[in-house]
């Protein structure tokens, strides 16, 4: 990452999670580090892509780090694992929402976001070698399951508004009223683009009735049953140039798997889904710290 350095960027991540994250969990607290100081230090992992221990090993190594953090010492990787299972998805949302506060250009006009997931793979294991293992039939498929990152993006800024994760497969488009909802909690949306995977009339309901934004879904789901609504209109009259700007999510999943990660690494599916949520705060931060368009 040369374009932001290690120290610059633990300054950044610390002072955000000082601003919206109390001290301690609670008064029985050892106190030796914050939760703002852990925070940090775990955004920094998977900026850098760093296992639990490698983190321990760079920020014994680097004091200018340590300063930046405010650390008197170095935290052992065991304590930042419990602090990463401890983490809750509250935390990380109340984190993310004041990075996006301070995103420049934020009350232009409403926003145009698209909504699409992506999946992470929970190891560092090639998905060529897979793909040649399962070709020759060595063995069945590797993975069954894999970790699906949902997440509603600002096509113009490219930063992420709002995200969860869970395990896949799994049918997702009852969760978009959720993720847009608390997209629109902080950031006016006036358009929402999605996938067919979202297609469903409740979600142009709420889109246009109760954020008072345009909807553009494709009407390809259930493609046998007799489309009706706003879905009709979709199907009849699709607006394909306005729907392009949804690629730019994609962008967003390249720079993210390029630039910082395409893993998620845990033993659990709840590890798995907070280092995804991490990622999306050390993707924010990263694009905090660069001019946005």
């Amino acid at each position: 990452m040369a374009e932001i350095g290690l120290v610059r960027f633990a300054r950044l991540t610390l002072d955000v999670s000082e601003s919206v994250l109390p001290k301690q969990r609670t008064k029985f607290s050892k106190r030796r580090f914050t939760q703002p100081q852990l925070l940090a230090v775990l955004c920094l992992m998977r900026y850098e892509d760093w296992t639990f221990r490698e983190a321990e090993v760079r920020l014994s190594e680097h004091a200018e780090l340590r300063s930046a953090l405010k650390l008197n010492s170095v935290p052992d990787y065991t304590t930042l694992y419990r602090f990463l299972a401890l983490l809750s998805e509250e935390d990380v949302a109340r984190v993310m929402n004041e990075i996006v506060r301070r995103m420049p250009g934020r009350w232009r006009s409403p926003a145009t976001v698209a909504v699409d997931a992506t999946g992470l793979a929970q190891a560092a294991v090639s998905s060529y070698f897979i793909r040649r293992v399962e070709h020759f039939g060595q063995k069945q498929r590797t993975w069954k399951h894999w970790l699906k990152w949902l997440t509603v993006v600002d096509v113009e800024r490219q930063i992420i508004l709002a995200q969860s994760a869970r395990q896949a497969p799994w049918n997702d488009c009852a969760t978009l009223p959720i993720l847009v909802g608390q997209a629109h909690e902080h950031t006016p949306i006036g358009c929402v683009l999605a996938g067919a995977e979202f297609d469903s009339e409740r979600n142009h309901t709420f889109c246009r009735q109760q954020l008072q934004a345009h909807s553009v879904i494709p009407a390809k789901r259930r493609s046998s049953c007799r489309a009706s609504g706003v879905r009709l209109q979709m199907r009849e009259n699709f607006p394909a140039e306005q729907y392009g700007k949804r690629s730019l999510i994609e962008t967003v999943f390249s720079v993210v798997k390029r630039k910082l990660s395409c893993r998620a690494p845990g033993r659990t599916i709840h590890t798995q889904s907070r280092q995804a949520l991490l990622l999306g705060l050390a993707f924010n931060l990263y694009r905090l710290r660069l001019p946005t368009r």
